[in-house]
């Protein structure tokens, strides 16, 4: 079992797993941006996180606005209308998805690969960095600055979100 795997080499993985999903899950081509090699606050109406655990431990993000997330959960579900449950259900599915592909792809070379339950939220994802008291008043949620951020967009702008890479 070799521990090789170089960060870049996960970042691929993931760029590949999202687009893959979009292609294979909802017909859709989507375009990542420019990587971001550190955290930003980030205003999300909604993000779904899969924690990564084992011989390798992390998070995969997914955020975006709620626009683009019904018209996701739309996409994925094939609903004319979404409402906030399938909105979560979807978003929960496409983080999930993009963290399996990561399992599969690494489980040989790191062991035991393991993903929690997707948890979907609504809120500001912030650094650690901030002072710790803007936490407690804007009810914004803290993550560690260890990570990429990874924008998508499809080319008509008409779906745009960001996954986070923390491992």
């Amino acid at each position: 079992m070799s521990n090789s795997i170089t960060f870049e080499e996960i970042m691929f993985t993931i760029m590949s797993a999202t687009q893959d999903t979009f292609k294979s899950y909802m017909n859709t081509d989507i375009y990542a941006g420019k990587v971001e090699k550190k955290i930003n606050p980030l205003h999300s109406d909604v993000v779904g996180i899969v924690g990564v655990a084992g011989d390798r431990v992390g998070y995969i993000i997914f955020a975006t606005e709620k626009g683009p997330a019904e018209q996701i959960a739309k996409d994925l579900l094939m609903l004319d209308e979404a409402d906030d449950e399938a909105i979560s259900d979807a978003v929960g599915e496409v983080a999930n998805n993009i963290a399996g592909v990561f399992k599969t792809k690494y489980h040989e070379q790191y062991g035991s690969v393991a993903l929690g339950l997707p948890l979907v939220l609504s809120g500001r994802l912030r650094p650690m960095t901030d002072p710790p008291e803007q936490s407690t008043m804007d009810g914004s949620m803290s993550v560690q600055c260890k990570g990429v951020t990874i924008p998508f967009t499809t080319m008509d702008g008409r779906l745009h979100f960001r996954v986070m890479v923390y491992m």
